[in-house]
């Protein structure tokens, strides 16, 4: 039954593609200024705030997908679908390596990491609950949109980096561009193994709120430890960030809502050359793995 969905879900469609697994080569020994987006004290907080919730997170995703691909049979169907997951692990692994050194400075810049430490109990939680593979599938495919959502909107509007440190910015962007190329592996497995519609909706409402609180709470214990919580132009900065041209709500809200739609498949948005053509301008700033 599996392998006939799993056939019917993707024929004509070219959502299984190989991955590469890339090691980013700056250099973060050196760390970075305290506000490394172009002097602006809310986008460097913010974005501080989502590397902070980034190697905790990748670490569930990767236990999730390794949970799927144990209920998978070892028939040749999947072994395209078996391989990219374990591309899609390697990526991954990279991301949670990268942003754990990033992590580490900002600590030395005295910010702390209250997302990591929530994020961390909810996981303890759901494995003593014993919550099966397809739920944490459906967490994680939910995350995975919201990222491949902001790295398409990272790589395609030049004013979200472009003032940013350049080793900042090759960092966002190169993140961005392998959120982009993994977006659909996550979810061709929650399919592959007929994750059902309600369960996915459930679970992806849950995490766009999560999401939305505990990015404004460290968002804002950032700025606080920053001192410029209370600066009019942090206050002025973040409205231009979600409100201001290519701003985070008129660019996000009409992808992150097409999740919703019951015949959703991320690859509906082809992107891919976006990404691709990124990591061909800048292969100088990394080496590829496998």
């Amino acid at each position: 039954m599996l392998i006939f969905q799993w056939k019917r879900r993707v024929r004509g469609m070219d959502d299984i593609q190989q991955l590469t697994v890339r090691a980013l080569t700056i250099d973060l020994s050196k760390g970075f200024s305290r506000h490394w987006h172009g002097g602006d004290a809310f986008r460097s907080m913010y974005y501080n705030a989502l590397s902070m919730s980034f190697p905790v997170g990748e670490q569930f995703f990767i236990d999730s997908v390794r949970k799927g691909m144990a209920l998978l049979p070892e028939t040749p169907e999947y072994a395209t679908l078996r391989e990219t997951v374990e591309q899609f692990v390697g990526q991954e692994a990279t991301h949670r390596r990268i942003h754990g050194l990033y992590n580490q400075h900002l600590e030395k810049q005295g910010l702390v990491n209250r997302w990591e430490r929530h994020a961390q109990r909810r996981i303890e939680y759901i494995k003593r609950r014993a919550y099966p593979p397809i739920t944490w599938l459906a967490v994680t495919a939910a995350y995975e949109h919201c990222t491949a959502v902001f790295g398409d909107c990272t790589l395609r509007y030049a004013s979200w980096f472009d003032p940013a440190e350049p080793a900042m910015r090759t960092l966002w962007r190169w993140h961005a561009a392998e959120e982009t190329e993994h977006k659909a592996v996550v979810f061709n497995l929650y399919q592959a193994l007929d994750g059902g519609y309600g369960r996915r909706i459930a679970w992806y409402l849950y995490v766009v709120f999560l999401f939305t609180v505990e990015s404004a709470m460290q968002t804002s214990l950032n700025l606080w430890h920053d001192g410029s919580l209370f600066k009019p132009r942090t206050w002025w900065s973040a409205a231009r960030f979600f409100w201001g041209k290519d701003g985070a709500i008129w660019r996000c809200a009409g992808p992150l809502c097409a999740y919703l739609r019951r015949d959703f498949h991320p690859n509906q948005h082809d992107n891919q050359a976006l990404a691709a053509q990124w990591l061909a301008d800048n292969r100088q700033y990394f080496r590829v793995v496998r």
